[in-house]
């Protein structure tokens, strides 16, 4: 009897994590298309961060030719498919659509998924690579910046090799962003794009353990470096080593695992924490089974990082806000288990000299949070180390670039992605990383003696 239930709460739990949104019907997407001006001078193009030709597409769609369509979105964005799914495309495309001032906008994500979807669903090859010029380029990292870096040199012609540390190519888009919103199947399909192009993906390969950077400076003739982050940072506070503490980016990985979790059934969750990563955390609780959900923020609203759909999104799932309040201690029984969390009311100073105001303890506002868990969302660290060992000048992790170039310090190695994403500057966007690719990709070219090439 225990074991029918517990095969009935999995069943239930996977399908917590399919995908939430549904694809538009043959018949919407028509209809869809066809409300399009197509306009001449399209405001939604020059809002698109890798400057897909929107007009051109949708009329594709509207005229039955979905592989042109799709092939006109990847051309641009080598990870159209995700973007389609996981875009904000209401302060993108969308909210620059010229239909914003007569009735609504163009459905251009929905759109942009439409077309992309029948090449996945259809096993579409859209691309070729080019003839090969005898360059080596190594890529470290296959994330959205890396496949983008990656597809881009291929059909440049240059013999390209992704190194990667995880089982599976992808990066964010594979481990990082909640099945729900983006399954990875999706993500799958762009990397074969790029492995259809004869570019090589060594995965399970740490570079600066499983092979050496002087290894790659030695072997190869240029270096794009697209590693993203690493770990979130420890909150620094009392009894963060108990059973039940988690670090958001690991806590979602273990989401798109073939094994769901079943330790948060009925429990009570305190997510530390209001950018993306935060909303996925807590999310993918409520999808866990967690009974209470509460998003621990020391500032207000108004500074949230997540995007607004993701705000909206969560509180849909009944996830709960505490505003301007901070975690001081992680209480844990005599077991070492999370049984609570010590928590202080803040309120935000004048603003500094970097413009922000900053959160300051009100003293004796300490109060106790019953909770079962405790999820780390803080953001990220960096891969100083490796930047330390690729000769390459950072501040705090973060590579520092010549203006209007991909070029690091170092004239061997290009960056692009999450490695040169500062403080505050809210949350690096999948589309940005895919675009910073393709330009570190064509500034290479460029530099290693080629022609020029279009950006487009």
């Amino acid at each position: 009897m225990n074991r029918e239930r517990k095969e009935i709460s999995l069943t239930d739990l996977k399908q917590n994590f399919e995908e939430v949104e549904k694809g538009l019907s043959n018949r919407e997407a028509l209809e869809e298309a066809n409300r399009c001006l197509y306009c001449y001078d399209a405001p939604c193009i020059k809002a698109c961060p890798t400057e897909i030709d929107i007009p051109s597409f949708i009329k594709k769609i509207s005229s039955g030719n979905l592989k042109g369509s799709a092939k006109t979105i990847m051309q641009s964005n080598p990870v159209g498919a995700s973007c389609a799914r996981v875009c904000p495309t209401e302060e993108l495309c969308e909210g620059a659509c010229v239909l914003n001032y007569s009735t609504k906008p163009i459905m251009i994500g929905n759109l942009q998924r439409y077309a992309t979807d029948w090449a996945i669903h259809n096993e579409q090859i859209l691309f070729q690579e080019g003839e090969k010029n005898g360059k080596r380029v190594a890529i470290i990292g296959s994330g959205p910046a890396g496949l983008s870096a990656a597809r881009e040199l291929a059909r440049l012609g240059y013999e390209v090799t992704i190194f990667e540390a995880e089982e599976k190519a992808g990066g964010l888009n594979t481990y990082g962003i909640v099945s729900f919103r983006l399954p990875q199947n999706v993500t799958y399909w762009e990397v074969d794009q790029v492995k259809k192009l004869n570019v090589e993906i060594k995965t399970n390969t740490r570079v600066g353990t499983d092979v050496s950077v002087e290894a790659l400076l030695r072997t190869y003739d240029s270096i794009i470096l697209a590693a993203g982050m690493a770990q979130v940072p420890k909150l620094n506070i009392e009894g963060e080593e108990a059973t039940g503490v988690y670090d958001a980016i690991n806590f979602v990985k273990e989401t798109k695992s073939t094994e769901i979790p079943t330790n948060l059934i009925g429990k009570k969750v305190a997510v530390i924490g209001a950018g993306n990563t935060a909303i996925d955390a807590a999310t993918c609780s409520v999808r866990l089974g967690a009974a209470n959900v509460k998003i621990i923020y020391r500032r207000t609203l108004k500074e949230m990082t997540a995007y607004d759909f993701e705000f909206e999104f969560a509180k849909q799932d009944g996830v709960e806000f505490s505003w301007l309040t901070a975690p001081k201690r992680i209480i844990s029984d005599e077991t070492g288990k999370v049984i609570g969390l010590e928590c202080i009311k803040m309120e935000l100073s004048e603003k500094g000299e970097d413009g922000r105001r900053h959160p300051v303890e009100i003293k004796g506002s300490e109060y106790v949070m019953e909770v079962d868990a405790v999820i780390r969302a803080i953001g990220q660290s960096r891969h100083n180390q490796l930047l330390e060992k690729l000769e390459v000048e950072h501040q705090a992790g973060v590579v520092i670039l010549a203006n209007g170039s991909q070029q690091t310090s170092n004239p061997k190695v290009f960056a692009c992605g999450d490695v040169i994403f500062g403080k505050g500057q809210g949350e690096a966007m999948v589309v940005s990383a895919a675009q910073q690719g393709k330009l570190a990709a064509y500034e290479l070219h460029q530099n290693l003696g080629s022609e020029a090439v279009e950006t487009a």
